[in-house]
C-alpha cells in the first residue's frame, strides 16, 4: 500500500478519504449489521428461508439503530426504529400463524 504525505492527502481530489473514523467501536458495529441485512437480502426470495431472513434482518436493522443512536442522527433513528417495528409485527404474525 502507497503511503501519502499528510499535506499530500490533505489537498488531493484523487486520494479517496473516508468520512469516518475506522476501527471504533460503531464501525464495528455497521459493518457486521451491514453484513446481516446483506445476508437477509440475499435469502429473502428463497422459499422457506423467510424466517431466516426475518432473523438476520431484525439483527442487522437492530444494530444499525444501535450506530443511529451513537451518531445521534434522526433520519437514520427513525429509519431503523420503525423498520425494526415492522420486522417485529412480521415476526410476530409469522410465528403465530397469522
Amino acid at each position: 500500500m502507497t503511503e501519502f504525505d499528510p499535506k499530500e492527502i490533505k489537498n488531493s481530489k484523487r486520494i479517496f478519504k473516508s468520512a469516518t473514523p475506522k476501527y471504533t467501536q460503531d464501525w464495528y458495529i455497521k459493518w457486521v449489521a451491514s453484513i446481516f441485512v446483506l445476508f437477509a437480502m440475499s435469502i429473502r426470495g428463497v422459499e422457506g428461508m423467510q424466517i431466516y431472513d426475518l432473523y438476520f434482518s431484525l439483527v442487522g436493522i437492530s444494530l444499525w439503530l444501535i450506530v443511529a443512536i451513537m451518531w445521534k442522527d434522526r433520519a437514520l433513528i427513525l429509519l431503523n426504529g420503525v423498520g425494526l417495528m415492522f420486522l417485529i409485527n412480521n415476526l410476530v404474525r409469522t410465528l403465530a400463524g397469522v
